[in-house]
């Protein structure tokens, strides 16, 4: 599956619904979608986003998904029966997250704790330090668990999956994932 470039920008500022099923323990919180993932209605996908390849090297989830053409229903299917919980702190498609403003993150971040008050997971885990320091107004914060809860969940930081994040492995961002899942009890 391929767009071009004008095909692309077309999903600017469209959005995809989250993925939640009733037994969410473990939600992972992007920043928000990017252009090809609201392309293809499927969270991280991307061609080259490790999500889910960081999520079959943890151990989470028992097979390689392929999200890139979107989640074929059995893998939507596996991860809610895993427990599994994907969402977003911006609801807009941007080709970058830096095209988000400081507000944006801010308002996205009292959003999620309503939301995650009506879900109830035990664990948030969102992906991405910038984006976590700056929605939720904690310029010093650091990968890992996070002093305070978010509406009664553990709340987390972890590495984000994008490309972009270069820095981060697919074996750091395993270990990182594998961690909150433990915390999350799956």
């Amino acid at each position: 599956m391929g767009f071009t470039r004008a095909e692309l920008e077309s999903f600017r500022d469209a959005t995809l619904p989250d993925l939640l099923g009733p037994n969410v323990r473990l939600l992972f919180v992007g920043i928000n979608p990017g252009l090809w993932t609201v392309a293809v209605q499927s969270h991280f996908g991307r061609r080259g986003n490790r999500f889910y390849p960081a999520l079959f090297r943890a151990g989470i989830v028992d097979h390689p998904i392929d999200a890139s053409a979107g989640l074929a229903a059995a893998d939507v299917a596996h991860l809610l029966d895993r427990g599994l919980g994907i969402t977003n702190l911006v609801a807009r498609a941007t080709a970058r997250a830096d095209e988000l403003s400081a507000a944006e993150l801010s308002a996205g971040a009292h959003d999620l704790a309503r939301r995650v008050a009506k879900i109830r997971p035990r664990v948030v885990a969102i992906l991405g330090i910038t984006a976590y320091r700056t929605g939720f107004g904690q310029p010093r914060a650091a990968i890992g668990r996070q002093p305070d809860d978010l509406s009664g969940a553990q709340l987390w930081v972890v590495p984000n999956p994008s490309g972009l994040n270069a820095h981060a492995s697919l074996a750091a961002l395993a270990a990182a994932y594998r961690e909150v899942a433990l915390a999350a009890g799956l």
